[in-house]
């Protein structure tokens, strides 16, 4: 212990030393270091202003059923034909979306932890079921890597937090 101390004392000396030696590198230093948490702050406090005016912390806090109907009115505003299915005997399937050459069908997970394999399993199942050409999964979360996998290899849709924040923040916009 007592070496790892004087190490430390002799690095901490070495370092004193060239920085003290040469002022214009430690004002570049300095500069460098304060830059770096300015940015940093900037970017939390961007992240933080694009979350209040999405509304994600309200969703955050929704029972699954309302946030089903919550994507149910999103969806409409974004032009699909959106309905609920029962809230038992879904098929696997939450809301069903319509454009005039499609039919696509969507699995809510409103979660606080990662979605995984379990609902891309469902949905990709439903998809024969309710004859419809593409499947989703929209979540307020993200998914684990094994849903994503998934996912690619039955052309299922995933829809995560930040695309969600962002088609939240365009509805917004447009009210």
């Amino acid at each position: 212990m007592e070496d790892f101390i004087n190490g430390f004392g002799m690095g901490f000396d070495l370092l004193w030393s060239i920085l003290s030696a040469e002022p214009k590198l430690t004002a570049l230093i300095l500069l460098f270091i304060g830059s770096m948490v300015l940015v940093a702050f900037i970017v939390n406090m961007v992240r933080e202003y694009r979350l209040k005016k999405s509304g994600m912390l309200d969703v955050d806090e929704m029972p699954g059923r309302k946030f089903e109907e919550y994507l149910q009115v999103l969806l409409r505003s974004r032009g699909y034909k959106a309905s609920l299915t029962p809230e038992t005997g879904d098929y696997g399937a939450d809301l069903i979306l319509s454009t005039q050459k499609k039919k696509i069908i969507v699995q809510a997970k409103r979660y606080k932890k990662n979605v995984g394999i379990k609902a891309v399993q469902e949905i990709a199942s439903a998809k024969s079921h309710y004859r419809a050409e593409e499947c989703w999964v929209i979540t307020n979360s993200f998914f684990t890597q094994a849903a994503k996998n998934l996912a690619l290899s039955n052309k299922v849709r995933l829809i995560d937090r930040n695309e969600l924040m962002g088609w939240m923040i365009n509805q917004n916009k447009s009210a």
